[in-house]
């Protein structure tokens, strides 16, 4: 059996903002913006993944952010030599490591919030990958 590439080490939460205010808890709309730095000296890989949850207004069309949660995520690589030898996968599987911990985290902090939990579900991931390797720097 072959070693695993990279590691997932750990994950903080940053900074999380929450207007609940008259929320109606009608349709919710998700945005994610993941970035990342690779250092080559340590091998190690920082993952920013930020999320984004509004609810539309009362209008129809002006939509009211309800939550944003940043998240940093640490990952090690065994045995690499450059950013390029980084593998494709490796940028999908990091942000859907990491998700379900978000996901757990909103549904706690909203029912703790004393309100219905509001609970994301699970999502197919990959379309994000080229997102953050296009958003992914080299130090």
């Amino acid at each position: 059996m072959k070693k695993a590439v990279f590691s997932f080490k750990e994950y903080k939460f940053l900074k999380v903002e929450m207007d609940l205010f008259d929320l109606k808890f009608s349709t919710i709309e998700l945005d994610i913006e993941p970035k990342g730095v690779f250092n080559l000296a340590s091998k190690k890989y920082k993952l920013e993944f930020v999320f984004k949850a509004f609810e539309e207004g009362n209008d129809g069309e002006n939509k009211k952010q309800i939550i944003l949660v940043q998240c940093i995520a640490d990952f090690e690589f065994n045995e690499i030599s450059s950013f390029e030898e980084i593998p494709d996968y490796f940028y999908s599987n990091s942000i859907a490591i990491v998700f379900p911990y978000i996901r757990a985290f909103i549904s706690t902090i909203t029912l703790q919030a004393n309100i219905p939990p509001i609970i994301i579900p699970t999502m197919n991931l990959t379309s994000l990958q080229e997102k953050l390797k296009s958003n992914t720097k080299e130090i």
